[in-house]
């Protein structure tokens, strides 16, 4: 028990954090490019390819993309994702450990609102300083092949290109929303996780390790959680990201409104069933590999001269 209540090195929370979401997003990348076409759908009406229907669910969606454009274009903006996710999980963990430290009790604890708390900070910190840009590239990446005559040839034509029509900011369209998703995200992600993981182990034995088969399952459970309580702000994230945002919407509470007015309330569950499936395989991806990583690094430094940041 005492291996796991030691405080490990900062280097390690960032390098199994960044292992595990590099691994993650590539395998469950498919689910994120047809959420966020199913979030699009309506700002590409009169843009889209000539001859091809509009599709309508997740799997027409998946079908019509593969047989108009090929199974690769399933992949458009695969880069901008590795990339950002990479860098966003390691920030989380790295962010989500040092937030817990200043949360301690006098006890050397981290209770339950400590950690959503903890999570909120971890969220807000990835959201600023990777997500926002990594996701305004690939929404805007997706939604170019949409088009009749797609602009962009790819994630460093696609990047120069913003900056050079919309200046740097452009790459930092929808931060408020995407800092409120990912705070929500980390909040509820890492709160109920946490609980749920202290839960378990205190049924465990005493110095028993936790089954890999539980860590999956635990971290699932708070991803689906986590799907339905933030996917509002998931909508209005990629609405604000599109191509045209800046013609369509003046800002967060423009656009949430505009939704509403124009779509009606179920239109902020847009994509859904697939964020629901990235999520619950994301949460158990990542925080098995991130465990065992963890568990890698940790025996390397009990065999060998320890790393210190």
């Amino acid at each position: 028990m005492a291996a796991i209540k030691r405080k490990d090195p900062a280097l390690y929370t960032l390098t199994a954090g960044s292992i595990a979401g590099a691994i993650e997003a590539m395998i469950t990348y498919p689910t994120e490019f047809v959420k966020t076409q199913l979030q699009l759908q309506d700002g590409t009406k009169g843009a889209a390819r000539k001859g091809v229907p509009a599709p309508k669910g997740p799997i027409d969606i998946l079908v019509t993309t593969v047989r108009t454009q090929g199974v690769s274009a399933v992949y458009r903006g695969l880069s901008a994702m590795v990339i950002g996710n990479t860098a966003k999980a390691g920030v989380r963990f790295f962010a989500f450990d040092q937030f817990k430290d200043l949360l301690k009790d006098s006890e050397g604890k981290t209770t339950g609102a400590r950690s959503v708390l903890a999570g909120l900070g971890a969220g807000m910190t990835e959201a600023v300083l990777v997500v926002t840009p990594s996701e305004t590239i690939k929404t805007k990446l997706i939604h170019d092949g949409n088009l009749a005559k797609p602009q962009y040839k790819g994630l460093v034509h696609g990047v120069q290109s913003i900056i050079k029509a919309e200046g740097l900011g452009g790459i930092y369209r929808g931060v408020v929303p995407v800092m409120a998703r990912q705070g929500a995200n980390s909040a509820v992600r890492f709160g109920v996780y946490s609980t749920l993981n202290d839960l378990v182990k205190s049924k465990l034995e005493p110095g028993s390790k936790m089954p890999a088969t539980y860590t999956f399952g635990i971290g699932a459970i708070a991803g689906i959680i986590t799907v339905y309580t933030t996917m509002p702000l998931d909508v209005v994230k990629t609405k604000m990201q599109g191509l045209n945002a800046r013609q369509l919407y003046s800002g967060v509470f423009d656009c949430g409104w505009k939704v509403f007015k124009n779509e009606g309330v179920l239109s902020f569950w847009s994509g859904a069933t697939p964020r629901l499936a990235r999520l619950s395989m994301s949460g158990g991806i990542v925080f098995s590999i991130y465990e065992s990583t963890m568990t890698v690094l940790r025996r390397i430094d009990d065999d060998s001269s320890p790393i210190r940041t």
